[in-house]
């Protein structure tokens, strides 16, 4: 069974960092794998912030770039997402999610996601 367990949110205020993992077990993150990070506001849109691919590219939306780096851990079959310089708008649930599957989420097609752990960011 795929599990995707997402962790390292929390409340912070504007200016902190945050370092989100996500915890990959039942198939390994290498060769064409990609991840995507998501972050659903409080008002319900959900949008892609950042991709990590298993070859180590990345993507950023530019609402996060120069703020967040994503990374991953391939002997820890681990992604991660570094968030420095938060902001409020950065709040939200954010998830980590298989990329290129069959299930509808966030506007996209994936095919596992985790849980989500939430970020709070206050003035």
């Amino acid at each position: 069974e795929v599990q995707l367990v997402e962790s390292g949110g929390g409340s912070v205020q504007t200016g902190a960092s945050l370092r989100l993992s996500c915890e990959i077990s039942g198939f390994k993150f290498d060769g064409d794998s990609e991840m995507g990070w998501y972050r659903q506001a409080p008002g319900g849109v959900c949008e892609l912030v950042s991709t990590v691919a298993a070859l180590a590219y990345t993507w950023y939306d530019d609402s996060v770039k120069g703020r967040f780096t994503a990374s991953r851990d391939k002997a820890k079959n681990t992604v991660y997402l570094q968030m420095n310089s938060l902001r409020p708008e950065d709040t939200g649930v954010y998830y980590c999610a298989t990329r290129r599957g069959t299930r509808r989420f966030c506007g996209e097609y994936v095919e596992h996601r985790g849980q989500g752990t939430q970020v709070i960011v206050s003035p």
